[in-house]
């Protein structure tokens, strides 16, 4: 089954000059959304399609059911539903509280699955716990600087054989970072793959390694999708 399209509004401008803004302004909004995903510009209120793709044509070899899995920035909770009912131990956290207080509301079975948590200061019964880590477009909708701090602690999160799930917009090589005002801010191929290179990852061929292409959102949209694993 081809998964849904999404065409909602993922751009908004924000002022973030540290990780204690960030986490008040990201909490502004799910806070004023009350509990209505098209308030929120980067919800769609489903499961994310390229996850669900991905789970369908490579997760399911390598992340067998009952696996620890854990959604970075799990927003709404709609994709630790999916990893939940596809038979694993998914875990989501947010440094909203707001965010989850909406997602516990949308998905009361899984409250205690939905955590505050801050990426920039992760609590430590998190650390190393994870066979499956997904990211999809938090790195993106954060100010660049703080890239390499976000990335060790989204590689933290993998235990000793885990795999980073990642997905995010592309940016053209034409296109400078450093002209870009609002998020998202998207990634080139080269900066992805340092990135997760300079967190002791690598592309794991086995999972789907890493693709560049268009989306089936009209227009399309260029997206990375890649699977990464600690250096060996």
């Amino acid at each position: 089954m081809t998964p849904p399209v999404l065409t909602h509004q993922e751009t908004i401008r924000l002022d973030l000059p540290d990780s204690a803004a960030i986490v008040d302004a990201f909490n502004a909004i799910y806070e004023e959304a009350a509990g209505d995903p098209a308030r929120i510009p980067w919800a769609h209120g489903k499961p994310n399609p390229t996850l669900l793709r991905w789970l369908d044509e490579h997760g399911c070899a390598v992340i067998r059911p009952g696996a620890r899995v854990a959604v970075v920035g799990c927003g709404l909770g709609d994709d630790v539903a999916l990893l939940t009912e596809r038979g694993y131990e998914a875990t989501g956290f947010d440094a909203a509280p707001c965010a989850i207080e909406t997602a516990r509301a949308r998905h009361p079975d899984l409250r205690r699955a939905l955590l505050v948590a801050d990426l920039f200061d992760l609590p430590g019964r998190l650390l190393g716990r994870f066979d499956l880590v997904v990211e999809i477009h938090t790195l993106q909708a954060l100010p660049p600087r703080f890239r390499p701090e976000l990335a060790e602690a989204i590689a933290s999160l993998l235990n000793h054989h885990g795999i980073l799930f990642i997905s995010s917009r592309v940016r053209p090589e034409s296109v400078s970072l450093d002209s870009l005002e609002e998020a998202p801010f998207p990634f080139t191929p080269v900066e992805m793959q340092e990135l997760c290179g300079q967190a002791g990852l690598e592309v794991a061929d086995d999972a789907g390694g890493f693709l560049d292409n268009e989306d089936e959102n009209q227009p399309p949209v260029r997206r990375i999708r890649a699977a990464f694993r600690r250096r060996t």
